[in-house]
């Protein structure tokens, strides 16, 4: 499906990929039986992003908090992780993708961490869709990273103090060299953002649907940028 009757289409869509384990539940079904069926969902949406040659799409794969549950199930979803990258990292390629994992990988194994250098240095020079991965990821971590690069700056004189402003923070946090998010798109019928982008998506739209992630498809990725498309950004202005 492509966009042909869109006027605006989002440069940066970011996607909270929620209602894997509710719909592996309705059917009778372990929970790892919607992940490997959400992995389908999120190819769906690559191949959209890709069709309508969007800029940049941000999927929400693993929060920092995930690691709160069952520990028998965060095995499982990291070794799915290694087995969809691992197996479809040449397709991304032949395709002009320009992967990049953000989040904490200090706590992952050694077979996964190769992986995903391995893969972000395959498709580094690619200009085609960026597409980002936000595993072991929290908005809050991400901002207190980027506290922590200014102030060791501050420490070495490279920055002083008084001059530190919005800016100083857009420059070092996760995707600080991509456009900014315009729209969040999230599935699972929850209205929270769950510590996602908390900065990046200060002024972006937000696009909430009740269908479950393994379901979510090209018509409703459409029906998300139709709605972008409707709004009057104003961004605090006044037109």
């Amino acid at each position: 499906m492509l966009l042909s009757n869109i006027n605006t289409s989002p440069k940066h869509i970011a996607i909270i990929m929620d209602g894997n384990r509710r719909w592996a539940k309705v059917r009778g079904k372990l929970s790892i039986f919607g992940y490997q069926n959400g992995v389908k969902s999120a190819k769906r949406a690559i191949e959209f992003a890709i069709k309508n040659n969007f800029n940049t799409l941000t999927l929400y794969a693993f929060s920092s908090e995930n690691w709160n549950r069952p520990m028998s199930e965060v095995n499982e979803l990291m070794e799915l992780f290694k087995y969809s990258l691992k197996n479809g990292i040449y397709n991304l390629h032949d395709k002009k993708v320009k992967l990049k994992i953000i989040g904490d990988t200090s706590k992952f194994e050694k077979t996964l961490k190769k992986i995903i250098y391995d893969s972000e240095k395959l498709t580094k020079d690619n200009n085609g869709l960026n597409l980002n991965i936000a595993i072991n990821y929290g908005g809050r971590w991400d901002i207190i990273q980027g506290i922590k690069k200014i102030i060791n700056k501050v420490q070495m004189g490279l920055i002083n103090p008084n001059q530190i402003n919005e800016q100083t923070l857009c420059q070092v946090i996760s995707m600080n060299d991509l456009d900014p998010v315009d729209l969040v798109i999230r599935t699972g019928g929850e209205y929270r953002i769950s510590n996602f982008l908390l900065w990046q998506i200060a002024y972006s739209e937000l696009f909430f649907t009740d269908v479950l992630w393994p379901d979510f498809n090209e018509n409703i990725f459409f029906n998300a940028i139709k709605f972008f498309s409707q709004r009057d950004r104003r961004f605090g202005a006044v037109k």
